[in-house]
């Protein structure tokens, strides 16, 4: 299974690095019977429905070290894995508190280089080098979301299924950037929306 968590993430994984993201999918399976973190049905294939999904977003990280923000963290998908795999600082973003209060523990457990917020993305502050978020507003309202969080070197690394091009057509009506549609490696009816430049504004 490492060698295909490499592929998918198109880097080297450590042992340690594997071993983490082993642990996290253990309790990622326990707390699953006290919340509804994730779908029973999807517990099956958790690794290819979830965590291979979430790594291969670092494939967009733009440098070593880079911080990122995952909205809308929920059950640790992609933040968590992201945070086992990349070196900079990674926040989770989630409103939920007995969520967050998951995510918490599990970045103790992991001793991860990251932060969680009970919060939604309107209330969090700063800058970040990566934003990304799974399956939590079609993308021109993500955008507004959480605009105030990115830069003009910002990298949007956002997974989304069939609808990808049409969310980017949709888009493009009230910002501008540049977008492309990238494929998934997991899920051939999958697509993820990569943009930089993102700004307010009509072309």
């Amino acid at each position: 299974m490492k060698d295909v968590l490499e592929q998918a993430a198109g880097r080297v994984v450590s042992r340690e690095t594997f071993d983490r993201i082993f642990v996290y999918s253990d309790e990622l399976r326990r707390e699953s019977f006290r919340q509804n973190l994730v779908s029973r049905a999807s517990l099956d294939y958790l690794w290819e429905r979830h965590i291979l999904d979430s790594a291969q977003l670092v494939r967009f990280e733009p440098f070593s070290g880079a911080s990122w923000i995952d909205i809308g963290s929920g059950a640790g998908l992609p933040g968590i894995i992201i945070a086992c795999l990349v070196r900079g600082p990674v926040a989770l973003v989630e409103p939920r508190r007995l969520r967050a209060e998951f995510l918490g523990e599990v970045v103790r457990k992991l001793g991860l280089n990251a932060t969680v917020q009970q919060a939604k993305a309107e209330q969090v502050l700063g800058k970040f080098d990566v934003i990304t978020a799974r399956a939590v507003a079609a993308l021109p309202d993500f955008l507004s979301m959480c605009d105030h969080l990115s830069t003009r070197k910002t990298v949007w690394a956002l997974p989304k299924g069939r609808t990808a091009e049409s969310e980017l057509a949709q888009a493009k009506g009230t910002w501008q950037g540049d977008f492309r549609v990238e494929p998934s490696v997991t899920d051939a009816d999958s697509r993820i929306i990569v943009g930089t430049q993102v700004r307010a504004g009509k072309r």
